[in-house]
């Protein structure tokens, strides 16, 4: 059984759909709930999931990886998938899981897609179709059976960006990765917000400082610096 873990903060606009979309996608029976591990949001988040039917938790904790990963504590399925709020998994998802599973996959993501149609956008997601740790990012989504996720200690709540790249490369550690051959669906509102090619340029800046070491506070700040949000 599966546990869809969500990490939210202020995502009334997103939250509703992407609920009900997964409920839509899911053919199997295999999802054992849907949890939302919400900030403290301001704007209704838990309030709307509640509503529908979502399991909602108040992380002690802010932060995405500190949000994911007290939503994994609270989880009783023995698959966690971790998705992003403004992020649809493809029809017949949990197949796909199950699947992966069979064939002696543990760990596992999706490929990417956006809801904007533009060539640098499809291009730049044409990269995730390879395993390659440089190109796996929270947007694709993330399965991982639980002793596994537990193995390899969680996400590293020390790390505001970059941790849903960090924790690949310890998970393969512990397990066989896979990326399956179906797609997300992402929203591109940063994009639109920013520009796709200014957006595009920011990722790819943080990317290569957080390699090169740079702290996070460095990174934080520059993110804040950089990223409008309308």
């Amino acid at each position: 059984m599966i546990s869809i873990i969500i990490p939210t903060y202020n995502e009334a606009v997103n939250i509703r759909a992407t609920i009900e979309r997964i409920r839509h996608a899911e053919k199997n029976g295999l999802i054992k709930e849907i949890i939302i591990s919400d900030g403290e949001s301001t704007d209704g988040t838990a309030l709307i999931a509640n509503r529908i039917g979502a399991r909602t938790i108040i992380s002690p904790k802010k932060g995405r990886a500190a949000q994911m990963n007290f939503g994994a504590s609270m989880a009783s399925g023995e698959i966690l998938y971790f998705l992003h709020a403004d992020t649809i998994p493809p029809d017949g998802f949990t197949n796909d899981i199950h699947a992966a599973l069979q064939k002696g996959y543990g760990i596992g993501s999706y490929r990417l897609s956006f809801d904007l149609r533009h060539w640098f956008l499809k291009f730049n997601c044409w990269f995730t179709r390879f395993d390659v740790n440089a190109v796996r990012f929270g947007d694709q989504s993330l399965f991982v059976k639980k002793e596994l996720f537990q193995k390899a200690g969680g996400f590293r709540e020390d790390l505001i960006l970059m941790e849903d790249q960090e924790i690949i490369h310890r998970l393969k550690q512990h397990g066989k990765f896979i990326v399956m051959k179906g797609q997300v669906v992402t929203s591109a509102r940063k994009y639109l917000d920013n520009g796709i090619f200014r957006m595009q340029a920011i990722f790819y800046w943080i990317w290569l400082l957080y390699y090169l070491g740079f702290s996070q506070e460095y990174l934080v700040g520059l993110h804040r610096r950089l990223i409008r949000k309308k």
